[in-house]
Order: structure tokens, then sequence, then C-alpha cells
């Protein structure tokens, strides 16, 4: 695989670059496909915790869809100083799954969503102020964050590849993980022989070339399409007006926490892809985005939204730096939003393929934290100690998720995430092994040094 393009002069220009619609269509199509199961993943977890019949969940389902659409234009092409107009797809995140369904079956999705709001407010205010401790995340931290992102996600992918039951009789069966690994073997094919313009699409010709062998295997189900509506409305405040409890605000807080520092990590990793100087400025209409989008979710019954580090491995991969190919990407999801038959065709992809997929795109998340790792001083003690303990927290709720049960509600929401608990102790653990001892000018990068906006 070729080397980031982060060192060729006319990268820069490359963001804002318009393709043709030929080159662009099929590009977006494959942002969203990447996307979409984490998308649709988030309200369908949520609807199931708090069970909710299937309409409802649906309409959670749809909704998400509409906002991931609205959230992403407004990252991509910005408006004032609120987007940071960077490849960046927006997406409910997976760090407020347990937090809401606990509101939810306290309070309501009345209380979860007047919650967002509150904390997307909250979040739209903070994000200059946020932007200051930049300086906190120098290399090897933005790094040991993003690769446990990455890596962490990466076992999510066994229920999309076997099944979600493993005492059922037919989880893991031999076709399942043979499409699986057939998925992957296929874009390792194309990026090794296909032209440069075939390889750019390569996961969007792997689901593609996935679901064909899928279909005859009966391990495709397309029957649910022609039961869904042609065109749906998305209503605000459609489960009622919403309510703010204090107990549910609090944990959505700090999920707003968790998400500013992964959207944080998220946006320097893309400036690093792109070769684009990533500063304070730059992050707070990152996070500025981060918080209309949330606050609008609540509105819009929808989830905290954040950046999509799957994506940032998608463009990582395909060398796509266009933000035009991605803000097509959220014209798709809007789209998807309004009209549920289109979105039903998407949500029928095999979970084989999708979960091949989710191997290679997950990883490569985990390979860019570990190349900005790489730009650290491993060889220094302290900053060993910061990968290894930050690395490890983070891993832990992985192998053993239900290890904090018995912890207080807002202690399983940090601890019990994988994400949540080595991204906080990343940040810690730098504050006291290293900023404690005055890290060198190196390790905080020439960036961190502008003027916040």
């Amino acid at each position: 695989m070729s080397s980031v393009r982060s060192e060729t002069p006319n990268v820069p220009d490359a963001v804002d670059s318009v393709p043709r619609f030929r080159t662009l269509a099929p590009l977006s199509v494959q942002h969203v496909l990447i996307a979409y199961s984490g998308m649709v993943t988030v309200p369908l977890l949520i609807g199931s915790g708090l069970g909710l019949s299937g309409d409802k969940i649906a309409a959670l389902v749809t909704a998400n869809l509409f906002v991931s659409g609205v959230a992403t234009l407004l990252q991509t092409i910005g408006i004032w100083r609120i987007g940071v107009r960077l490849p960046i797809v927006m997406g409910s995140t997976f760090t407020g799954i347990g937090p809401a369904i606990i509101v939810g079956k306290d309070g309501g999705l009345p209380a979860v969503f007047g919650a967002t709001i509150v904390a997307g407010v909250l979040t739209f205010v903070a994000a200059p102020y946020f932007s200051r401790l930049l300086r906190f995340f120098p290399p090897l931290v933005t790094g040991s964050i993003i690769a446990i992102i990455g890596f962490s996600l990466v076992p999510s992918t066994a229920s999309l590849i076997a099944g979600p039951d493993p005492a059922a009789p037919d989880y893991g069966t031999l076709k399942e993980v043979g499409v699986a690994g057939g998925t992957i073997l296929f874009i390792l094919l194309v990026e090794r022989f296909g032209p440069p313009v075939v390889a750019r699409v390569a996961v969007l010709l792997a689901l593609v070339a996935g679901t064909l062998v899928a279909i005859p295997l009966g391990l495709a189900d397309f029957g649910g399409v022609g039961d869904a509506k042609l065109v749906g409305v998305v209503k605000p405040f459609d489960f009622g007006a919403p309510t703010f409890l204090l107990s549910a605000v609090i944990p959505m807080i700090i999920v707003q926490l968790v998400n500013m520092v992964e959207s944080a990590g998220d946006t320097l990793a893309m400036g690093q892809i792109v070769g684009r100087e990533v500063g304070p400025p730059e992050v707070a209409r990152a996070l500025r985005a981060d918080g209309a989008a949330t606050a609008f979710a609540g509105v819009f019954n929808s989830f905290t939204f954040v950046t999509f580090g799957e994506n940032v491995g998608l463009v990582s991969m395909t060398k796509v730096l266009s933000r035009w190919v991605v803000a097509g990407a959220g014209v798709i999801l809007v789209v998807l939003g309004l009209v549920p038959k289109l979105g039903a065709v998407v949500a029928a992809l095999p979970g084989p393929v999708l979960g091949g997929v989710g191997i290679v795109m997950f990883g490569m998340v985990g390979a860019v934290g570990l190349r900005i790792l790489a730009q650290a001083d491993l060889a220094e003690p302290r900053n060993m100690f910061v990968v290894a303990i930050s690395f490890g927290l983070g891993f832990v709720p992985v192998g053993a998720p239900h290890l904090y049960d018995r912890f207080p509600d807002l202690a399983q929401t940090v601890l019990g995430s994988g994400i949540a608990a080595g991204g906080i102790a990343a940040f810690l653990l730098n504050l006291l092994l290293n900023e404690t001892h005055r890290a060198t000018p190196a390790a905080a990068g020439p960036a961190l040094e502008r003027t916040p906006s």
C-alpha cells in the first residue's frame, strides 16, 4: 500500500477538489456503505434495549440516517465557524448506547432526547475552550486513542460474520466465515493488482461482489425491501416533547466529553492523512459541528454524535481526499433517511460481507493510530507506560464486557467503554508522566501553538 500523500505538495488542493459526478457518486456510496452498519446499529441496540416495537425502532433508524447526513454536510461544507471542512463522516456514537438505555428506562426517550439537546448545546459552547487543550494531545495521546478506537471495534465484526447468538446451531458456519474471508481477499487483490482508479473503490466492489456470492448461499435476504415505504418524513419530537432531568443530563455530558476527545483525535488524524495543518481553530470548528449535530439529533429523535473513525480509515486507504466526496455521502444519507425503501436495500447487505469489510476498515483506523503514535519517542519509558496502560484499560472491556457491571452507572459509562477508558487514561497518564516534566516541543507539535478560534 502506498504511503500517505501528506508529503505531496498538492494534497491540500485535493481536499477542496470536486470530482466529476461519475467518479464522485460511487466514492460517496462507498463511504455510506462503510458507515451504514454503525449508523443503524446504535438506534437498533438502544431501541431493543428499551423494548420498543419494530415500527418505533425503524423510526429511530430512519431518523439517525437523516441526522447523520445533515451532520456530515455541516462538517464537510461548513457554515461560519461550524464544520472543519475536511472529509469527515458524522454519526451516532457507540459510547452513548449504555447511558441512553439507562436513561431511557428511567425517564423514557423524551428524557434521552432532552439530555442529548443539552449535551449538544454545551459541546458547542465549550468547543473553543476545549480546543485550547490540544497541547495536551500530542501524538502519544492522539495515536493511542485512535489506535484503541480502531482495534477495539474489530471484535464487533464477529457478530456480523457469525451471527448474534453463539449458541445458535448455525453460528459461525464455514460459508459465513468463508464469505467474510473472501471479501477481505477481494479487497487485497484489487489493491494489489487493480489500476489506481479501480483500487479507489475496492471496498465498494467488495461489497457488491460479496453480496453476489452470498445470495446463492442463502446469506442475503432482500424480502423486506418490498415491505418498506417508498417515502417517509422524519418528524421533530416524534416521541414526545423532550424532558430535562439532571439524572439524565449528567451521563450524556460525560458521553460528550468522551466524544470530544474522539472527535479531536479523528480530526487531527484526518489532518495528518490529507496533509493539512490542524490546530485549535480547526478542532474548535469540528467540535462546534459535533455539538450542533448532537443538539439537532435530540430534536429529530437521534442520539449523541461524533466523527466516524471507520471512514477516516477509508480515506487513509483509498487516498481519495476530497471533502465533496464525503459531502455527497451526506446527501445520500439524507435521502436514505427520507426514503425507507432505499435504506432497506442497504440494510439487507449480508452480515458476513459487512463483517469482512469491517475488519479491514477498523484495522485501518488502528493502523492510522499506530502511524501517529510512531511520531512519539517510544524509547522513553514514560511514554511506554502511557501506551501500555491506556491500551490495557482500553481493551479490558472488549474481552470482559461485564467487568464493571457492579460499578455505579456513571463509572460504567466511562470504564465500560474501551474507547472512553483508554482515551481518558492516555490523556491523564500523559499529564502525570510528561506534562509535569515539561514535554519537549517536538512532542507537542507545531500546529498546537496557534490561537484558538
